[in-house]
């Protein structure tokens, strides 16, 4: 008798003991996921494919930090987006990184929403487009004004620094845009190259890269001729060799682009786009994420380099780019950016 009493208290205690380390366990879970640093994303849309490439890549470099992401997207609604922001704040979020949406619309409302956070002691980051006057604590994007030099350095030699060329750009609220066709005149300021037209894109339409193009050639004068087309990205790229094929001048008018979409490097390796800019959107979310790590355990940042952002001066981490053509697109591209069966689907057999 006196050993079944025994064998019952110590069945007893062994439970006692499982429940007490079961509770310690829960306990220091939750306490680990409450200490994890929370960041909140809000991007402008998905529309464009590369926008997942860097939210697949920022989420994967997260996870491997110890941190968590809540992912928005505002699906090209900047209403929707000071909503998120606000949102973020209310959740209280460690940092906030902000894709700012690529509109017409006043962006006073997003500028107030990273203010609120801001005195809510949440660190802000400007990713890939710098939103004017806000004062966010960090920028990070790529060379932009680099960018549009090496669109106009392959133009320039492409075309033997002559010819009659048109800019298809992206909306100026994008700060990313003017950058871009900086640094693209500057370069193409050396040449003898005329720019005949300017147009822009509201919110980054690919169809106006058509329309655009479709118009120009319509209108063109006997004995004149096209050179040579520079497209914000590939998007408008795309569109605008669509209407360059429809009157057979696909290949024989040199149309560069930027962001290394799938569908240019096919047409640069078929022969109808002349080259894209490449910016290695993985480096770029794998390092913004570290800097929002740093940012939500230092509240604060320091780079070697600012830019002004209207009316301050704030920490700025720029990345290279790289112009792909069809000579370097093995070197580049294939294999690390796209596969090779994928690129040269078309010319391959």
């Amino acid at each position: 008798m006196r050993k079944v009493y025994m064998l019952a208290a110590l069945v007893g205690a062994l439970a006692v003991l499982t429940a007490s380390c079961a509770q310690e366990n829960r306990q220091s879970t939750q306490e680990e996921q409450d200490s994890s640093v929370q960041i909140g994303i809000t991007f402008d849309s998905f529309v464009n494919d590369r926008w997942l490439r860097d939210r697949d890549v920022f989420v994967s470099a997260a996870q491997e930090l110890g941190a968590e992401v809540n992912v928005q997207s505002a699906n090209g609604d900047l209403s929707e987006q000071v909503a998120q922001v606000d949102y973020f704040i209310q959740k209280k979020m460690d940092v906030i990184v902000i894709v700012q949406v690529a509109s017409g619309e006043e962006v006073d409302d997003l500028v107030d929403a990273v203010t609120r956070a801001k005195k809510a002691g949440i660190p802000v980051i400007c990713y890939d487009r710098l939103i004017l006057n806000a004062d966010a604590d960090l920028y990070i994007s790529f060379d932009n004004v680099e960018v549009g030099r090496l669109m106009a350095e392959h133009m320039v030699e492409h075309l033997n620094g002559e010819g009659s060329i048109i800019q298809i750009c992206g909306p100026l609220v994008d700060y990313n845009v003017p950058q871009v066709m900086s640094g693209f005149e500057e370069v193409l300021g050396e040449s003898d190259i005329e720019i005949e037209l300017v147009e822009h894109a509201d919110e980054w339409k690919p169809e106006v890269g058509f329309s655009v193009t479709e118009s120009y050639l319509d209108n063109m004068g006997v004995g004149e001729s096209l050179a040579g087309i520079m497209c914000g990205n590939d998007g408008l790229a795309g569109q605008a060799i669509r209407a360059l094929s429809e009157r057979r001048l696909a290949g024989s008018v040199c149309v560069v682009g930027q962001d290394a979409d799938l569908e240019a490097c096919q047409r640069i390796v078929e022969g109808t786009q002349c080259m894209t800019v490449y910016k290695p959107v993985e480096q770029l979310a794998r390092r913004a994420e570290e800097l929002a790590m740093e940012l939500a355990q230092d509240g604060s940042i320091e780079t070697e380099e600012t830019i002004s952002d209207g009316s301050y001066d704030i920490p700025y981490e720029k990345l290279e780019p790289v112009a792909v053509t069809k000579e370097n697109m093995d070197e580049v591209i294939t294999g690390k950016y796209h596969e090779e069966s994928d690129i040269y689907r078309n010319v391959r057999n």
